[in-house]
């Protein structure tokens, strides 16, 4: 083989090599970092599309043209003394009921977008994706961030996932032990009262009981949450206890009305 044929084969290879690095350029995500909370927690996002929708049921949410950026700060909030009512909380038992599955450590839920778009959190910004969503919730409990990453994109979501840098900018609350302990003393409480009742012939008094003893619960837990974190103690309280409180709820509801009937 003469010199001139192996210019040309060399040739041949430069140009395939530098074509596969053009297209890998052009088809690979490029990212910038965002700050999701001000001085604090910072995500990579996809660069130059990323647009912020603003603050809605206390959620911020972002889109771009492959997915959704949804999240929320329980130390930030402290208005919020119903986390069942927060739309991010919707939007993240819609998500839970997708195809469950492990990608590189982290739970991800395909669903179809359109499913998640029909929730009230996004009324106000008429978003329009198609096909499948992959979908990654995330918390920390010491930043007190909720992170919800959804994106056509599986790749996508993954790196934005494996980006999240948690920073606290928050105080931390020195009575959060005590709120727990009050917590957790007024439901055992409740707990015991509504099994003593449950047994009595007095009906009536037995429901006025307990309608009682449930307003006293939500007032003292309302007045030691106030300077607290209801996120973290729900979450706290659950995690000592080894009860979930929606459970708790529904098991209550359950009592009065066997009392009732």
């Amino acid at each position: 083989m003469d010199n001139r044929n192996i210019l040309i084969i060399i040739g041949i290879i430069v140009l395939i090599a530098a074509a596969g690095i053009i297209l890998v350029m052009l088809t690979s995500e490029n990212y910038e970092r965002m700050e999701i909370v001000p001085n604090g927690t910072s995500i990579d996002v996809p660069l130059n599309k990323t647009t912020y929708d603003g603050e809605f049921q206390s959620a911020r949410v972002w889109h771009w043209d492959k997915g959704i950026l949804v999240t929320y700060n329980s130390h930030e909030d402290k208005n919020i003394l119903r986390v069942s009512e927060l739309g991010i909380y919707t939007l993240n038992k819609i998500i839970e009921t997708g195809e469950k599955e492990n990608i590189d450590g982290f739970t991800s839920y395909v669903i179809n977008a359109d499913e998640i778009l029909e929730i009230e959190l996004f009324d106000a910004i008429k978003l329009h994706y198609t096909g499948k969503f992959y979908c990654i919730p995330l918390a920390n409990g010491t930043t007190g961030d909720v992170i919800i990453i959804c994106s056509n994109d599986r790749d996508e979501a993954v790196h934005m996932a494996k980006s999240i840098q948690y920073k606290n900018v928050f105080p931390v609350n020195s009575d959060f032990n005590n709120t727990i302990e009050t917590v957790e003393n007024l439901s055992e409480y409740l707990e015991s009262t509504v099994n003593d009742y449950a047994n009595s012939t007095d009906f009536d008094n037995a429901v006025s009981t307990v309608e009682n003893l449930t307003g006293n619960l939500e007032s003292s837990a309302k007045d030691y949450v106030n300077d607290a974190n209801l996120s973290d103690v729900k979450t706290t309280v659950e995690e000592k206890t080894g009860i979930n409180i929606d459970d708790a709820k529904s098991d209550l509801e359950q009592y009065i009305g066997k009392l009732t009937s």
